[in-house]
Formats: structure tokens, sequence, C-alpha cells
């Protein structure tokens, strides 16, 4: 594996820190908090509606294991755990993908906040990655997820 495709981008291997057959897990070009990550599908699927039911089963079992993991290694404390299905819910990839984003207490002044972020953090700079961070920040972090997961 040394690309995936998530909807319209491509994603190096080298930010991926979990595979199935069915699904991935990558770390964020911009989190909302620290160790904000992505779960999708690997097959490249716009709407939650239109998985099957094994890529459902598999998305959702990833994610569990992907949720464990950040909680423990980001130190936090809860988990803010979203689809955004369609463009009006925020959805700017055409992929279906999962956030799973640590919590501590007082992370947001307001705890629902975290929509408000989470709607506009790939809006905002879609056309200047100037403010994504770096392939080797993204590489590294996973790097350290993908070795506690071992």
């Amino acid at each position: 594996m040394s690309t995936l495709r998530f909807g319209q981008h491509v994603i190096k291997a080298s930010v991926v820190f979990l595979r199935t057959e069915l699904s991935f897990a990558l770390v964020n070009r911009k989190p909302v908090v620290p160790g904000h990550v992505l779960v999708c599908p690997v097959r490249p699927v716009e709407r939650f509606r239109d998985l099957q039911p094994d890529e459902v089963a598999d998305l959702f079992s990833v994610t569990q294991r992907v949720a464990s993991l950040v909680e423990r290694h980001f130190n936090a404390t809860s988990l803010t755990i979203s689809i955004q299905d369609g463009p009006e819910a925020g959805q700017t990839v055409k992929h279906v993908h999962v956030h799973v984003l640590p919590r501590k207490k007082g992370d947001f002044e307001r705890n629902d906040n975290v929509y408000n972020e989470l709607e506009k953090h790939d809006r905002e700079d879609l056309d200047d990655p100037s403010k994504w961070r770096s392939e080797e920040e993204m590489a590294a972090e996973a790097s350290l997820l993908r070795k506690q997961l071992e």
C-alpha cells in the first residue's frame, strides 16, 4: 500500500496508522484538537447509506479500536465521534469518514463548540495548504500510533 484514495485526495501510506481489508485510519492534516484522526472505508463511498453491511461493521469496529488508542495516547477523558454525512452536514471530502477526537475537560469554552470547529476546520483553508501540518509531522504521529497498535 503506497497510497489510498480519500475522496478527491490521494493519501500516502505514511499517514495511515491502521489498515484492515475494508477500512483505514489516518492522522488529520488540520486537527481540531491534538489527536483528531479519521477512519474511512477503503472503498471510496460518498454517503454512509451507500456502504455495504460488512463495510459498516468494519468501519465501526476499527473506529472503536482507534478511539481507545487515541484516548489513551493523548491522555483524554472522553471522545467526540462524528460523521458529517453530506455537504449540508459539513462534509468537505466526498468519502465517508468518521472523525475521532480525544477530549479533555475545558478543551472548548462550550462543549458543543467542537461541532462548529468540525464544520469549519477544512472549509476555511481548502485553498491554503500552508495552514496544514507537514507530511513529516503527520507521518511522525502516524508512526507513533502505529507502534502502539503492535
